[in-house]
Protein backbone atom coordinates (compact mmCIF):
# COMPACT_ATOMS: atom_id res chain seq x y z
CA UNK A 1 0.00 0.00 0.00
CA UNK A 2 1.31 3.41 -0.97
CA UNK A 3 2.12 5.94 1.74
CA UNK A 4 1.94 9.72 1.61
CA UNK A 5 5.10 11.30 0.22
CA UNK A 6 7.22 13.55 2.40
CA UNK A 7 5.98 17.08 3.03
CA UNK A 8 9.14 18.41 1.37
CA UNK A 9 8.09 16.70 -1.86
CA UNK A 10 4.65 18.30 -1.76
CA UNK A 11 6.27 21.66 -1.07
CA UNK A 12 8.57 21.31 -4.11
CA UNK A 13 5.86 20.12 -6.48
CA UNK A 14 2.90 22.21 -5.32
CA UNK A 15 3.00 24.53 -2.31
CA UNK A 16 6.29 26.32 -2.91
CA UNK A 17 6.36 25.97 -6.70
CA UNK A 18 5.44 28.95 -8.85
CA UNK A 19 5.08 29.75 -12.54
CA UNK A 20 8.39 31.31 -13.53
CA UNK A 21 8.85 34.31 -15.80
CA UNK A 22 12.60 34.90 -15.49
CA UNK A 23 15.36 32.37 -15.87
CA UNK A 24 18.89 31.80 -14.67
CA UNK A 25 21.50 31.40 -17.37
CA UNK A 26 21.89 27.72 -16.62
CA UNK A 27 21.40 25.05 -19.30
CA UNK A 28 19.08 22.07 -19.03
CA UNK A 29 20.89 18.90 -20.12
CA UNK A 30 19.27 16.74 -22.80
CA UNK A 31 19.54 13.76 -20.46
CA UNK A 32 17.31 15.55 -17.94
CA UNK A 33 14.71 16.16 -20.68
CA UNK A 34 14.78 12.45 -21.49
CA UNK A 35 14.33 11.63 -17.81
CA UNK A 36 11.42 14.07 -17.64
CA UNK A 37 9.61 12.27 -20.46
CA UNK A 38 10.34 8.89 -18.88
CA UNK A 39 8.67 10.03 -15.66
CA UNK A 40 5.65 11.85 -17.14
CA UNK A 41 4.74 9.01 -19.50
CA UNK A 42 3.94 6.80 -16.50
CA UNK A 43 0.86 8.85 -15.56
CA UNK A 44 -2.47 7.22 -16.49
CA UNK A 45 -4.44 7.96 -19.65
CA UNK A 46 -7.64 6.34 -20.90
CA UNK A 47 -6.79 2.95 -22.43
CA UNK A 48 -3.15 4.02 -22.17
CA UNK A 49 -3.71 6.29 -25.19
CA UNK A 50 -0.62 8.41 -24.47
CA UNK A 51 -1.44 11.03 -27.12
CA UNK A 52 1.01 13.69 -25.87
CA UNK A 53 3.81 14.65 -28.23
CA UNK A 54 6.53 17.05 -27.12
CA UNK A 55 8.98 19.24 -29.00
CA UNK A 56 11.72 20.69 -26.80
CA UNK A 57 12.66 24.02 -28.37
CA UNK A 58 16.20 24.56 -27.17
CA UNK A 59 18.55 25.78 -29.88
CA UNK A 60 18.72 29.46 -30.94
CA UNK A 61 17.59 28.42 -34.42
CA UNK A 62 14.50 26.63 -33.10
CA UNK A 63 13.66 29.53 -30.81
CA UNK A 64 13.70 31.90 -33.78
CA UNK A 65 11.16 29.65 -35.49
CA UNK A 66 8.94 29.78 -32.42
CA UNK A 67 9.29 33.49 -31.64
CA UNK A 68 6.93 34.93 -34.30
CA UNK A 69 4.08 32.77 -33.01
CA UNK A 70 4.30 33.96 -29.39
CA UNK A 71 2.11 36.69 -27.96
CA UNK A 72 3.96 39.87 -27.06
CA UNK A 73 3.75 39.15 -23.32
CA UNK A 74 5.31 35.71 -23.70
CA UNK A 75 8.08 36.50 -26.17
CA UNK A 76 10.87 37.81 -23.95
CA UNK A 77 10.53 35.23 -21.19
CA UNK A 78 10.31 32.35 -23.66
CA UNK A 79 13.38 33.46 -25.58
CA UNK A 80 15.26 33.70 -22.27
CA UNK A 81 14.17 30.28 -21.01
CA UNK A 82 16.71 27.49 -21.53
CA UNK A 83 13.97 25.30 -23.05
CA UNK A 84 10.41 25.80 -24.22
CA UNK A 85 8.41 22.58 -24.51
CA UNK A 86 5.57 22.49 -27.02
CA UNK A 87 3.02 20.09 -25.57
CA UNK A 88 0.95 18.63 -28.37
CA UNK A 89 -1.51 15.79 -28.85
CA UNK A 90 -1.69 13.26 -31.67
CA UNK A 91 -5.09 12.91 -33.34
CA UNK A 92 -4.04 9.50 -34.64
CA UNK A 93 -3.12 8.17 -31.21
CA UNK A 94 -5.36 5.17 -31.90
CA UNK A 95 -2.89 3.78 -34.45
CA UNK A 96 -0.58 3.00 -31.51
CA UNK A 97 -3.19 1.28 -29.35
CA UNK A 98 -2.33 -2.24 -30.61
CA UNK A 99 1.08 -1.65 -29.00
CA UNK A 100 0.01 0.38 -25.96
CA UNK A 101 -3.24 -1.46 -25.10
CA UNK A 102 -2.67 -4.90 -26.65
CA UNK A 103 -5.19 -7.01 -24.73
CA UNK A 104 -8.18 -5.84 -26.78
CA UNK A 105 -8.95 -4.10 -30.08
CA UNK A 106 -9.02 -0.57 -28.65
CA UNK A 107 -8.08 0.94 -32.03
CA UNK A 108 -11.57 0.12 -33.31
CA UNK A 109 -13.06 2.37 -30.61
CA UNK A 110 -11.67 5.41 -32.43
CA UNK A 111 -10.60 4.60 -36.00
CA UNK A 112 -13.23 5.84 -38.44
CA UNK A 113 -15.28 7.49 -35.70
CA UNK A 114 -16.44 11.12 -35.84
CA UNK A 115 -13.69 13.68 -35.47
CA UNK A 116 -15.28 15.02 -32.30
CA UNK A 117 -14.83 11.71 -30.50
CA UNK A 118 -11.19 11.43 -31.53
CA UNK A 119 -10.35 15.09 -30.84
CA UNK A 120 -12.04 15.07 -27.43
CA UNK A 121 -10.15 11.98 -26.32
CA UNK A 122 -6.82 13.14 -27.71
CA UNK A 123 -7.16 16.60 -26.18
CA UNK A 124 -8.37 15.35 -22.79
CA UNK A 125 -5.68 12.72 -22.37
CA UNK A 126 -2.97 14.90 -23.89
CA UNK A 127 -3.86 17.63 -21.40
CA UNK A 128 -3.64 15.10 -18.56
CA UNK A 129 -0.15 14.22 -19.78
CA UNK A 130 0.72 17.91 -19.92
CA UNK A 131 -0.16 18.19 -16.24
CA UNK A 132 1.96 15.14 -15.46
CA UNK A 133 4.76 16.87 -17.41
CA UNK A 134 4.67 19.90 -15.09
CA UNK A 135 4.59 17.74 -11.97
CA UNK A 136 7.44 15.55 -13.23
CA UNK A 137 9.55 18.58 -14.15
CA UNK A 138 9.14 20.06 -10.67
CA UNK A 139 9.85 16.69 -9.06
CA UNK A 140 13.13 16.51 -11.01
CA UNK A 141 14.23 19.95 -9.82
CA UNK A 142 13.20 22.05 -12.80
CA UNK A 143 11.10 25.18 -12.67
CA UNK A 144 8.21 25.57 -15.09
CA UNK A 145 6.39 28.34 -16.89
CA UNK A 146 3.29 26.82 -18.52
CA UNK A 147 1.31 29.17 -20.76
CA UNK A 148 -1.10 29.77 -23.56
CA UNK A 149 -0.61 33.00 -25.48
CA UNK A 150 0.65 31.74 -28.82
CA UNK A 151 -0.72 31.08 -32.28
CA UNK A 152 -1.59 27.38 -32.46
CA UNK A 153 -1.89 27.31 -36.23
CA UNK A 154 1.51 28.93 -36.69
CA UNK A 155 3.21 26.64 -34.18
CA UNK A 156 1.55 23.60 -35.76
CA UNK A 157 2.71 24.66 -39.21
CA UNK A 158 6.25 25.29 -38.00
CA UNK A 159 6.78 22.27 -35.76
CA UNK A 160 4.11 19.67 -36.60
CA UNK A 161 3.69 20.11 -40.36
CA UNK A 162 2.78 16.90 -42.15
CA UNK A 163 1.78 15.14 -38.93
CA UNK A 164 -1.47 14.47 -37.08
CA UNK A 165 -0.24 16.42 -34.04
CA UNK A 166 -1.77 19.67 -32.77
CA UNK A 167 -0.30 22.00 -30.16
CA UNK A 168 -2.02 22.34 -26.80
CA UNK A 169 0.13 24.62 -24.63
CA UNK A 170 3.72 25.72 -24.08
CA UNK A 171 5.86 25.20 -21.00
CA UNK A 172 9.12 27.02 -20.40
CA UNK A 173 11.67 24.96 -18.47
CA UNK A 174 14.83 25.74 -16.61
CA UNK A 175 16.04 27.13 -13.32
CA UNK A 176 13.91 30.11 -12.38
CA UNK A 177 15.03 33.48 -11.11
CA UNK A 178 12.99 34.09 -7.93
CA UNK A 179 13.02 37.84 -8.68
CA UNK A 180 10.59 37.21 -11.53
CA UNK A 181 7.99 35.32 -9.49
CA UNK A 182 4.66 37.05 -8.87
CA UNK A 183 2.96 36.74 -5.48
CA UNK A 184 0.79 33.66 -5.14
CA UNK A 185 -2.70 34.27 -6.51
CA UNK A 186 -5.68 33.24 -4.36
CA UNK A 187 -7.10 29.73 -4.55
CA UNK A 188 -10.61 28.50 -3.79
CA UNK A 189 -11.40 26.98 -0.42
CA UNK A 190 -12.50 23.36 -0.32
CA UNK A 191 -16.13 24.43 0.08
CA UNK A 192 -15.96 26.68 -2.97
CA UNK A 193 -14.76 23.96 -5.30
CA UNK A 194 -15.62 20.56 -3.86
CA UNK A 195 -18.45 18.55 -2.35
CA UNK A 196 -18.42 15.20 -0.61
CA UNK A 197 -21.64 13.26 -1.21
Amino acid sequence: MAEAIAKACLEQIFFEAHTHNRWQDKPVPDELLRQLVDVMKMGPTSANQSPARIVFVKTPEAKKRLEPHLSEGNRTKTMAAPVCAIIGYDLKFYDYLPKLFPHTDARSWFAGKPDQIVETSAFRNGTLQGAYFIIAARALGLDTGPMSGFGNAGVDGEFFAGTSVKSNFLCNLGYGDPAGVHPRSPRFSFEEMATIV
